[in-house]
């Protein structure tokens, strides 16, 4: 019972992945897990059912997986280079969360609850700003954002790395080091025009 139930989690993230939830049928969420309709409508209920279930586990997958504390910019570099790995080894994640929001009309599925993992790394961010460890030029919010934005577009849109940067692969090592990189940057703290530094004052 419990192998049907993850084949037809696993076929059913295969099919959402590729063509969202509205190109998606039960059928061949059925036929690509080897099980009929019914089963289907057994263990998940519907076709908007399952696919809800499956963004929360990878959601809550990844905020398991990739933690985020902050005592300065690296912290923020390896968050970025550990959020870069975990989707290139999971990528159905980030094209979830397209189709997600591409369908989105003002509100998703658990939205309040979910947002709960994006905040708690906003505090920490936020926290991290207000003890002068990283940079406070960019909002917490927005900053996380960003974070998240490089590591996963790589993921997101693979055709659009490939045509700028070339094929992926060997490279990912290249790519995974300027995401690092450019997240590490953005959290640096850096002198504000108008302000005296310790050193001047």
């Amino acid at each position: 019972m419990e192998g049907t139930r993850r084949r037809i989690a696993a076929a059913g993230l295969a099919e959402f992945a590729e063509h969202g939830q509205h190109g998606t049928t039960v059928e061949r969420i059925a036929t690509r897990a080897g099980v009929n309709k019914e089963r289907v409508y057994a263990h998940f209920g519907d076709k908007t059912t399952l696919f809800t279930a499956l963004v929360r586990e990878q959601v809550d997958a990844i905020a398991a997986a990739v933690p985020l504390v902050v005592d300065g910019a690296d912290d923020v570099g390896s968050f970025a280079g550990a959020s870069f790995d975990y989707q290139l080894a999971h990528p159905d994640l980030a094209r979830l969360l397209v189709w997600e929001g591409m369908a989105d009309a003002g509100a998703v599925p658990q939205e309040a609850s979910r947002g709960e993992l994006y905040r708690a790394k906003v505090d920490a961010v936020a926290t991290a700003q207000r003890r002068g460890v990283i940079d406070n030029g960019i909002e917490a919010a927005h900053l996380v954002f960003m974070v998240l934005a490089l590591a996963s577009w790589w993921s997101v849109s693979p055709h659009v790395a490939r045509m700028l940067a070339g094929p992926g692969g060997k490279d990912d090592a290249h790519r995974r080091a300027s995401v690092v990189e450019a997240a590490t940057r953005l959290a640096t703290p850096r002198p504000r025009p108008g302000l005296m530094t310790a050193v001047e004052g």
